[in-house]
Formats: C-alpha cells, sequence, structure tokens
C-alpha cells in the first residue's frame, strides 16, 4: 500500500496518492510550471497561484489529486 504524499502552502494542502494515479496528464499538461513528472519533488506549490492550483486539482479524472483550502 502506498502512502499518501502531501504538499502545503500558508493557503492550499494538497494531497497525492499515487495508487488512484491513471497518469492521465491533466496536471502536467495543466501546470506544468506545478506538476513535472521527471522532478523531486514532482509538485511545488509555490510555482502557481492557489486558484490555478485547485483548476487543475478539479480536473483530475482519478481523484488522485485533492486539496484542502486552509
Amino acid at each position: 500500500m502506498a502512502m499518501e504524499k502531501t504538499y502545503e502552502t500558508d493557503e492550499l494542502i494538497v494531497v497525492w496518492n499515487p495508487e488512484l494515479c491513471k497518469h492521465a496528464g491533466k496536471c502536467v499538461q495543466g501546470l506544468p510550471r506545478v506538476f513535472e513528472v521527471g522532478r523531486r519533488p514532482w509538485v511545488i506549490l509555490e510555482n502557481g497561484t492557489k486558484e490555478e492550483i485547485m483548476e487543475v486539482i478539479d480536473r483530475c479524472p482519478s481523484g488522485a489529486l485533492k486539496y484542502v483550502v486552509k
């Protein structure tokens, strides 16, 4: 069982569940400066606005990416 990964800023908490991820690429295509597969960490929330990140995560077809607004 893979563990969820959590990424956090002052405004937002993003949780990624790799077991649910279907690699549809909506996050990477939608906001590549935040979501970049070959990078570690692959999610850098500071590279986008809260609104941009939420919009892209809302398009995730698998539900692997979720967010909580602080």
